[in-house]
């Protein structure tokens, strides 16, 4: 299962560790990619991972999300 998030609110390379560290620590992610030009962070995780976990690890970093999609 691989999903795309929109993230607002990263402005630098530490803003990128911030998001990539909160979205590891879910159970199940197996590997995360966080670009900040783009403002995606792409996740997979060998089961299924809830849409608001996703969204709640994000936001609780102190980032928001804007949309969650299948990748």
């Amino acid at each position: 299962m691989k999903k795309r998030i929109i993230v607002e609110g990263m402005s630098c390379g530490h803003c990128v560790n911030h998001v990539k560290t909160a979205l590891e620590d879910l159970n199940g992610v197996t590997n995360v990619s966080v670009d900040l030009a783009s403002k995606t962070a792409v996740v997979e995780a060998g089961s299924d991972i809830q849409d608001a976990d996703i969204k709640f690890a994000i936001e609780d970093a102190g980032y928001e999300v804007v949309s969650i999609e299948e990748a």
